[in-house]
């Protein structure tokens, strides 16, 4: 299994913000610029799916394997012989909002999909909080 966390803390938003605009799917591609498409299938819980259209790339169908609203949620996405998981994590903390992404993948093609796939999201993650952080501000 290949894991890669990144983590953030700020003062400058709660949880309600941050989950408010990473609930609202739908309008991920309205801040997120690599993204050309982004819909929430149903609604923002345990089961449930969105599909997303990274620029340039293809649908990707993505389920909601656990969600605890303005904490936490875990989604899944199936690839040919490998998987990968995102858990998003909100905490309070004395320091402020605590914001935990861990990605992971598995299987036994998972070094490829780690190189084709998984590399590129870790390597934007610090650039994401920031991006998530600015616009959950603008949320009241």
């Amino acid at each position: 299994m290949i894991v890669n966390t990144y983590t953030y803390t700020t003062n400058e938003i709660n949880q309600e913000q941050i989950w408010k605009l990473m609930s609202d799917v739908n309008r991920w591609k309205d801040w997120d610029s690599t993204l050309e498409k982004s819909e929430l299938l149903g609604t923002f819980e345990t089961g449930n799916f969105f599909m997303i259209r990274p620029t340039g790339g293809p649908d990707v169908k993505i389920q909601l394997i656990e969600v605890r609203p303005n904490s936490y949620f875990k989604d899944f996405t199936k690839f040919p012989l490998a998987k990968m998981v995102g858990e998003h994590f909100y905490e309070k903390t004395s320091e402020g909002l605590k914001i935990t992404i861990t990605m992971s993948m598995s299987g036994p093609l998972a070094f490829l999909w780690d190189m084709i796939v998984m590399k590129n999201i870790v390597s934007h993650l610090a650039e994401d909080v920031k991006m998530q952080i600015n616009e959950a501000k603008k949320i009241k």
